[in-house]
């Protein structure tokens, strides 16, 4: 076995396998199907079961919860899974689900993501790269954050939701339909309030495209006919040669939302 150092008081299940250099911290206990890789640092009483499997680089603070089953009333012990990438910290007491038979069967994570005190990630979730879920953030089973949004303290998010790529969902906000992306939606109910510049400047756009953000949200958000149809103003930004490709993004994210339930585009995946 490849590990640098397993605590003495650590219960190691002799079926889970490990990458190199991998610290145990005291008390921590590993199921025999989890499966971690290199360079991985599991602190004092974490709990990782089911078919768990960590890439490289994770850093897990005490007290983290991976794989336990989902809380969902239809799951009876079917071999579901967790896949996470590489380069995410896990602080203290994040709990993390399974997937479920009825979902896509794996909850998964990708790379450089930072989960704070408290949060917690439903079944069957899907979180791209470089997100943020400050301390008690909660995401319902089947939830999709994009790439690069970041979620403020105590948010919470409906099951079936998406939350697209760099949108800035602030603290207490209850979370209902789909947050798109580039925006920064807040409140109860929350409300889409105006664009994320501070983030985008920040991941490396340009000011001028940041600009245009800004005219599609006018449009989009504050027209000046109050009876504007929405959905012509999608088809006036998809055909006009000067959109942006986030403007694109944007409408296409939006016209996708509108397929689902209470403007929810997962809900449209359901087969079940």
């Amino acid at each position: 076995m490849a590990v640098m150092k397993i605590h003495p008081t650590a219960c190691v299940d002799a079926g889970a396998e490990f990458g190199t250099n991998v610290e145990v911290g005291q008390y921590a206990q590993i199921g025999p199907e989890v499966r971690i890789g290199d360079n991985c640092s599991i602190g004092h009483g974490c709990h990782i079961e089911g078919r768990t499997h960590l890439g490289n680089n994770n850093i897990l603070y005490p007290y983290v919860v991976l794989g336990t089953a989902p809380q969902d009333m239809k799951y009876h012990m079917e071999q579901t899974q967790l896949m996470i990438g590489d380069d995410n910290v896990f602080r203290e007491f994040v709990t993390v689900n399974l997937g479920t038979p009825t979902g896509s069967g794996v909850t998964r994570i990708g790379n450089r993501n930072y989960f704070m005190i408290f949060s917690h990630v439903g079944h069957d979730c899907e979180i791209d790269d470089d997100v943020i879920l400050v301390n008690a953030v909660l995401l319902g089973g089947h939830c999709k954050l994009e790439s690069g949004a970041k979620l403020m303290g105590a948010a919470a998010l409906n099951p079936f939701v998406t939350v697209g790529k760099l949108a800035f969902v602030g603290g207490l906000s209850r979370i209902a339909q789909d947050v798109p992306p580039f925006m920064i939606v807040e409140g109860n109910p929350a409300k889409v309030r105006r664009v994320n510049e501070v983030g985008l400047l920040r991941a490396g756009y340009s000011p001028h495209s940041i600009e245009r953000l800004r005219e599609a949200y006018k449009r989009i958000y504050r027209p000046r006919n109050k009876e504007l149809n929405r959905m012509k103003e999608f088809r006036e930004i998809e055909a006009s040669a000067d959109s942006s490709e986030e403007m694109l993004y944007l409408v296409r994210f939006l016209q996708r939302s509108l397929q689902g339930k209470n403007g929810r585009y997962r809900e449209s995946l359901r087969t079940h």
